[in-house]
This record gives structure tokens, sequence and C-alpha cells, in this order.
């Protein structure tokens, strides 16, 4: 059996309870490999928002910059939060992205050539499940890398 070594890790995380164990489950493998490893957090695009447009009268929504920035500036003091906490690691990298969560995700893999992806699951079932989909399955499904999900049992 060959010896896989995971040498740069990539860690999704976002501000859900259940990204604190996939982020335990990190510190683990980067002092036990000692790896590389990549945060990387997604926000969706910020909505048009419709107020003081008038569709009736060819008005456009607006999308309001400042909540953009808010939100990119939030998730950037989130990822230093985080980076902090892998003082073992060989180097840290922080990317903040912007879009799809499952296409962000996989293209910050693909471009850091991660050897694996560590992400949290937020245990989704039922009729939600449905609905939303589920981001850590659709990573599966298309990763170059194996992924490490972290199971959503956050209690």
């Amino acid at each position: 059996m060959s010896n896989h070594r995971f040498n740069r890790i990539l860690l999704a995380v976002d501000d859900t309870p259940c990204t604190q164990k996939a982020i335990e489950y990190a510190k683990d493998l980067v002092q036990e490999f000692n790896s590389s490893l990549a945060l990387v957090t997604v926000v969706p695009p910020t909505s048009p928002a419709a107020y003081g447009a008038d569709p009736l009268l060819g008005q456009q929504p607006i999308i309001v910059s400042e909540v953009s920035e808010i939100q990119h500036e939030s998730a950037q003091r989130y990822l230093d939060r985080i980076s902090s906490e892998f003082e073992n690691a060989q180097e840290v990298f922080l990317f903040n992205k912007v879009g799809n969560v499952r296409d962000e995700i996989l293209s910050t893999a693909a471009e850091w050539t991660a050897d694996l992806i560590i992400m949290g699951s937020n245990g989704r079932t039922g009729f939600e499940h449905f609905i939303s989909g589920s981001v850590s399955e659709s990573v599966i499904r298309k990763a170059s890398c194996p992924v490490l999900v972290v199971p959503g049992k956050c209690d």
C-alpha cells in the first residue's frame, strides 16, 4: 500500500457551528503531516435590493456595494482569526471568495493543488436537503482529491 501524504490541505470554513469540528480535524492532520494549509470561505453574491426600484417604470434593482464590502471584510476577519489557530502549519494561505460555494471550493482546490479537502456538513435531511442540496455531496462528486466531510452533528 502506498504512503499517501497530505502536504496541501484545503479547509473550507463558514460561520456555522459545525465548522469548529472541521477545524479541529484539520489541526490534527496539519500537525500529523506537517502540511501547508489553505483556508477558503465563500460569500454568496449580494442580491439586488428592490428598494426604490419600480419595474413598471423600468427602474432596475440596485446592489448596495457597502453590503458586499461589509460581508467581504467580515469574512476576511474570520479567516484571519482562524488562521492564527494553525501555528503548526508549514504555511497558511487565505482565500476569501465570492460566488457559488461548491464551485469556489473546487476551483480553489484545483488552483492551489490541494491533496485533501476538509469541510463540515450541516446535516440537512428530507425536504430541506431536497430543496437546497448538499454542498459537501457535490464537492465529493466533483473533487479531484480526497474529501474529508466532518458530520453535521455539532452537539
